[in-house]
């Protein structure tokens, strides 16, 4: 039996920043191999479930398992995963480290405020946030970071502590403690969004495969407010059930099983959707400008870390709240 491969690059994070577009592209080109399944995050061992871990599709528990993610891959092929959780996982770096300390990199960071606002809508739309309202969320993290007002499909309170996703530095500080220089690449959000096809063509020199190969660029679906909680989570029931029958709630297979074949249809969909979700709203923009405030000092640092001006990038110049991006 040959011997399995370890990964030849990760991207470690963070989420909201472009690294579901990232995994397609990368899928896309010949010379790299990226498992379907989006996020493994096997190394993330302080990162799973606080009601105990479990062997899923995609979601191996033991080593083996996997490396058994990448057998798929060709000799000539460059092998890795996406699993944004890495970067803010306080246990992943050494992890890797152990078991592939000659892998690449790729970390993707975006300006705070406007990064955790969409992490916030993308928790209440994954059904993990039950408060709706970010700044009522915010306020939330002291309360959560002892382990209180946790919402019951919370898998992983850390997700819910907002401020922490954005501590930069620290997070880089953990990959370059263990790995090379030359071995991290720290990609903006903005530079992945505004010139995606120079942005690639910096990833791909860095895994080191042709960068002249056409990666065509994916515009991701932008995540959904909810308007209905209620039915948002029967629907979100009903959904895991039928994608998972052994694993799904009793209530979701219930709600299958009694579901109608009319209201399986495109037509009722697209009026539940109408019904249940809306476009976000605008951001509040003194809330933005309170974040921005709050973690001015961060920004400075990670300027000065990277070498970069993101202070202007970014507006924390002129003291207004940026775009929402």
């Amino acid at each position: 039996m040959a011997e399995k491969r370890v990964p030849d690059f990760l991207v470690v994070g963070h989420q909201k920043c472009g690294t579901t577009a990232l995994h397609l592209m990368l899928r896309s080109h010949p010379q790299i191999f990226v498992p379907e399944v989006k996020e493994p995050r096997y190394f993330a061992f302080d990162m799973r479930s606080r009601f105990g871990a479990k062997e899923a599709p995609g979601r191996p528990l033991t080593l083996d398992g996997y490396l058994s993610l990448f057998d798929a891959a060709r000799a000539e092929q460059r092998i890795g995963e996406v699993s944004p959780q890495y970067l803010r996982s306080l246990l992943a770096a050494e992890r890797i480290a152990e078991v592939a300390p000659d892998v690449r990199l790729i970390a993707i960071l975006r300006e705070p405020a406007s990064y955790l606002r969409s992490w916030h809508l993308q928790m209440v739309a994954s059904n993990v946030e039950t408060q709706t309202d970010f700044r009522k969320a915010i306020a939330l993290e002291d309360a959560r970071s002892k382990g209180k007002r946790i919402p019951r499909n919370c898998h992983q309170p850390g997700a819910l502590l907002y401020s922490q996703h954005v501590r930069y530095v620290e997070q880089l500080r953990r990959y370059h403690a263990r790995f090379s220089p030359e071995n991290l690449l720290v990609l903006i959000y903005d530079d992945f969004r505004d010139d995606n096809d120079a942005c690639m063509r910096r990833v791909l020199q860095f895994l080191g495969v042709d960068d002249t190969v056409p990666v065509p660029a994916v515009q991701t679906r932008p995540v959904r407010a909810v308007r209905a909680g209620a039915l948002h989570r029967l629907a979100d029931a009903a959904r895991t059930a039928r994608r998972n029958p052994q694993g799904g709630s009793a209530l979701g297979r219930t709600l299958n099983a009694l579901t109608p074949d009319a209201l399986r249809s495109d037509a009722f969909r697209s009026h539940w959707r109408r019904l249940v979700y809306s476009s976000p709203a605008p951001p509040d923009q003194q809330l933005m400008l309170e974040l921005r405030r709050r973690f001015e000092p961060e920004v400075h640092a990670l300027s000065e870390y990277l070498g970069r001006d993101l202070v202007t990038l970014w507006g924390y110049d002129d003291g207004q709240p940026a775009a929402d991006q």
